[in-house]
């Protein structure tokens, strides 16, 4: 099958390239976002693949439609970025890659909050110029503490597993309970109280109507103001400037993010010769207390390897027309 790669990095031609040695699809690497002024890159292609920031809405479907392009391939769980009632209309399959390393961005979480808390970070560029004061990197012990998990998915899963071996208090908030957490002691509870209660908010919900700013200028004024916010998921589930307000009015106690919201024109690029043009993430990078990383949760040697070779396995198996029930996403 030919598939035109978009948003390729040298990592992900690697990993690629490795796993396709047992699939033999014919793979072009295109370093360009998929969106409406790039689709046309994939004439002659059978399956675009694509990744969290690129763009696949309607108009951008209709020109891969239009290209030829049968098959929709998301090197990702998530799939917030693509107009499904669209692929439907045009009859296009699009398939994901449900659970590529659920470890990678559980401890990655766990990661931002351990160096937030403690303040690694500053320390570390503190030590280099020779300062080793620790004014101002006091922390707090996790033991015992409460840590809300908002989702309790494969993600929220592993995190919660890892804060209960820290002998945290776990309160989870799902529609859907998992009765393995359960049975090792995690409550679930009402959003509300979950917010209200916990020392740490983790985020591992999906991005869907429902879960869009999930984390609001109302639903901010429930938290304790010594809380930490950490959001591993996607970056629409945090209204960015209602939480620029709480940090300045100090309504909260730190964040770790690593995603954003407006991220797609940001991430994954060296903007290091030039001013970021986006007021409100540059106005997030002046608080002591934020912690950002550039979408790296996933970022795994194991994580690029499931990511590779789930994403080809889809495009054979759709090639043989038995596409894997799993993977495959619908229009609801």
């Amino acid at each position: 099958m030919k598939i035109a790669v978009f948003s390729a990095q040298s990592y992900d031609r690697s990993s690629f390239n490795e796993s396709n040695l047992a699939f033999q699809h014919e793979l072009s690497f295109f370093e360009e976002r998929l969106n409406a002024a790039t689709a046309r890159l994939a004439e002659g292609y059978d399956a675009a693949c694509c990744f969290v920031n690129d763009d696949a809405h309607g108009t951008v479907l209709e020109l891969l439609s239009k290209a030829g392009v049968r098959l929709l391939l998301l090197r990702c769980a998530g799939f917030n970025n693509v107009e499904l009632k669209v692929a439907a209309e045009h009859n296009m399959t699009v398939m994901r890659v449900p659970a590529y390393s659920p470890h990678a961005v559980a401890e990655h979480a766990v990661a931002l909050l351990l160096s937030l808390n403690r303040n690694i970070h500053r320390a570390w560029s503190r030590v280099r110029e020779g300062d080793f004061r620790l004014q101002g990197l006091l922390g707090f012990d996790l033991f015992e503490k409460t840590i809300g998990v908002v989702g309790t998915g494969q993600i929220g899963q592993c995190v919660a597993k890892i804060f209960l071996g820290f002998g945290c208090r776990v309160l989870a908030y799902d529609p859907f309970p998992n009765a393995e957490l359960q049975s090792l002691g995690v409550d679930y509870v009402e959003l509300p109280q979950l917010l209200g209660e916990s020392r740490v908010i983790t985020l591992h919900c999906p991005l869907v109507k429902e879960t869009h700013h999930l984390i609001n200028a109302e639903t901010l004024k429930l938290l304790r103001p010594d809380c930490i916010l950490v959001n591993t998921g996607r970056g629409a589930l945090v209204e960015a400037v209602a939480l620029i307000e709480a940090l300045k009015h100090q309504k909260i106690g730190g964040v770790a993010l690593d995603v954003y919201e407006e991220e797609a024109s940001l991430f994954f690029r060296d903007h290091s010769d030039f001013a970021i043009p986006d007021d409100v993430f540059a106005r997030l990078l002046t608080f002591p207390n934020v912690l950002i990383t550039g979408h790296q949760g996933f970022f795994t040697k194991e994580a690029l390897a499931n990511i590779a070779d789930t994403t080809l396995r889809n495009a054979a198996s759709f090639e043989t027309g038995n596409p894997d029930s799993k993977c495959l996403v619908r229009a609801t």
